[in-house]
């Protein structure tokens, strides 16, 4: 895309958070060019948070963001399909401290942006290019990102489940790949540790609409899995909603080795915080096959 980017119409959608189990409302709202996704609290007087790097307060089984004490929780999934579908500047209303699951994957947020449409508006998209490896390492964990053509995903997983693992996806990521292969794929857990995480005081609001469940012996959920790999595919849109607080679309090809949102969110910052890891390029001067993938 050589232009920035907004929705049309606002849209609106209704749930429970996952983790605080609240009923939450969102309302995202066309804004102009430059503003970026800025959260505002309504339940707070309007209370804003960007989407940024710099405001990450908590990466453990999700994505929150924190301005001056105020959290955000479960950002993930949002800013993931925002992303992907090329959209660049909204407002984002919402009235309690955690996005709403909705069907615990990007799906509903998809159809969700479809009916807003998206309006190309007249400053050019700079795109952050990477120019050199960046690593993050954590025994046998890593995360990696590396110069590409265009935005590409390597993704493997290992979950200790006949039917979580090992997995591998590779996605050469564009709005079309992410609605049809990532966006369905929905969030995931483990019977056995039901217990343990509601004593932490997480997945409150999590049903079998809203996750996928592993028992002991296959599947809860009636309708069984969307892929056969869902686990995978759903881990790529975590990492798309936690790369998308770069702040730009990126070229890069990201490799991505039981990884999660701790290790996102540090190579984020590490890259965030070393200029010479990337460089700032309009469409125009990106190279002639970048051109070609970015608009697919």
């Amino acid at each position: 895309m050589q232009f920035e980017t907004t929705t049309i119409h606002p849209v609106e959608a209704h749930g429970l958070g996952l983790h605080s189990g609240v009923p939450v409302s969102i309302r995202i709202l066309p804004a102009r060019s430059g503003t970026g996704i800025v959260f505002h609290r309504t339940d707070l007087d309007g209370f804003t948070i960007p989407a940024q790097w710099k405001y990450v307060a908590r990466v453990s089984y999700a994505t929150s963001l924190m301005r001056e004490g105020v959290l955000l929780s479960t950002t993930e999934h949002l800013l993931s399909v925002l992303y992907s579908l090329g959209i660049d500047n909204v407002r984002i209303e919402i009235n309690n401290l955690e996005v709403p699951i909705l069907d615990g994957s990007g799906l509903e947020f998809v159809k969700l942006l479809r009916r807003a449409g998206v309006k190309t508006l007249r400053r050019p998209r700079r795109y952050l290019r990477i120019g050199r490896p960046v690593e993050v390492r954590e025994g046998s964990k890593r995360i990696r990102i590396e110069p590409a053509d265009e935005f590409e995903i390597d993704c493997s997983t290992s979950y200790d489940h006949p039917l979580a693992g090992p997995q591998r996806v590779q996605f050469s990521v564009t709005p079309q790949c992410y609605a049809r292969e990532i966006a369905p794929a929905r969030t995931f857990g483990f019977e056995r540790d039901l217990a343990l995480m509601r004593d932490m005081g997480l997945i409150r609001g999590a049903t079998l609409e809203n996750a996928v469940c592993f028992g002991e012996e296959g599947i809860l959920n009636p309708g069984g899995l969307r892929f056969p790999d869902e686990c995978c595919r759903h881990k790529v849109l975590d990492l798309i909603g936690d790369l998308a607080l770069l702040g730009r679309p990126f070229v890069g090809r990201v490799i991505a080795e039981r990884a999660g949102h701790a290790m996102h969110a540090a190579l984020v910052q590490k890259i965030m915080e070393d200029s010479s890891c990337y460089d700032l390029l309009t469409w125009n001067e990106l190279a002639p096959a970048e051109l070609t993938a970015q608009a697919g």
